[in-house]
């Protein structure tokens, strides 16, 4: 979770009332109702995930965030105006689920298209490009062709191409997808600093562990409604439970203590080591082999945050 503070009183960067999305068929008769009557809110600087099984309306929902498709019903705002308002598209950063790139341009020339569409100047697209490349770890692959991208690859150019604008708001769709355990942390780490520096992030995801990392804030929908939402600390805490961590002492000073436990808690108390997480274990395993290789193949992020993103972002109106 971020350590961001806690977001003020200002107004939702994202704010959904009664939100209905029904799909009809040629004959305009109802077909599919994808989301139903659902409301919440996303705070500035903080990140908020959308979470559901396949078909329980998230990229129905992302989609009419982005202006993509306009709700039937109940009303939605972005950045504090209408969804398709042309001026929110430039505080707007985004991530598709699949990146659809040109394969014939190189990363750069990827880069550098994207950023001729925010009219950015020749100078502003040099430098954000040359730091989103390095912040990705594709500055050795900046020549290539998209087309000749792994899946992993492809998705980092994708996060690059969503950051070009130094957007307000990002919404990011699987940003995970496809990467492997070093740029699924870095990506993780990237929300993290974004939010950190006042900008607000959207997620969605499949893969829960990365949602707990990164969200301070969920909603789980399923049939087109929210099931739950709230803080993601208070829905994981198991309130009826306490867990005590202590150096471990000697077996019998370690029974009497279990001993006492069981006497005071009136039950046999749980006794297991702490494990590390499988990724922690991956990623320190692979930065001692990283500190002593002579020469590194593949994608090489540095971990850090392209400079120009790392202003406070601007409150919606």
């Amino acid at each position: 979770m971020t350590d961001s503070p806690a977001p003020s009183a200002s107004s939702p960067v994202i704010r959904a009332e009664g939100l209905e999305k029904t799909f009809r068929d040629f004959w305009k008769r109802p077909k599919v109702r994808a989301v139903r009557g659902i409301g919440f809110e996303v705070r500035p600087g903080e990140v908020f995930g959308l979470l559901g099984p396949n078909g329980s309306g998230k990229s129905t929902t992302i989609k009419m965030i982005l202006g993509l498709l306009h709700p039937t019903a109940g009303s939605l705002s972005v950045l504090g105006q209408p969804p398709r308002d042309v001026a929110v598209k430039r505080r707007l950063g985004y991530l598709p689920e699949e990146s659809y790139l040109y394969p014939y341009l190189t990363a750069e020339e990827t880069l550098h298209f994207y950023g001729k569409l925010f009219d950015l100047s020749p100078q502003d697209r040099r430098t954000r490009v040359d730091q989103l490349l390095d912040m990705v770890g594709l500055t050795q692959a900046r020549h290539r062709h998209v087309g000749e991208f792994s899946k992993g690859m492809a998705r980092r150019i994708g996060l690059a191409q969503a950051l070009i604008n130094d957007p307000d708001l990002v919404i990011l769709d699987e940003p995970t997808s496809g990467l492997d355990p070093l740029g699924g942390r870095q990506v993780k780490d990237v929300i993290l600093a974004l939010a950190r520096r006042g900008k607000t992030v959207l997620v969605s995801s499949h893969l829960l562990a990365d949602m707990e990392d990164v969200c301070d804030r969920i909603a789980i929908l399923f049939n087109g409604q929210i099931q739950a939402t709230g803080p993601i600390g208070s829905l994981l805490e198991q309130s009826d439970q306490i867990q005590i961590r202590f150096p471990r002492p000697a077996e019998d000073r370690l029974a009497a203590v279990l001993a006492e436990l069981k006497r005071a808690a009136g039950g046999d108390p749980e006794v297991r080591q702490p494990r590390m997480n499988l990724e922690q274990f991956f990623l320190d395993t692979v930065a001692r082999a990283r500190e002593s290789a002579t020469e590194v193949s593949g994608a090489a992020p540095d971990g850090k945050l392209a400079r120009f993103l790392e202003h406070t972002a601007k409150e919606p109106e």
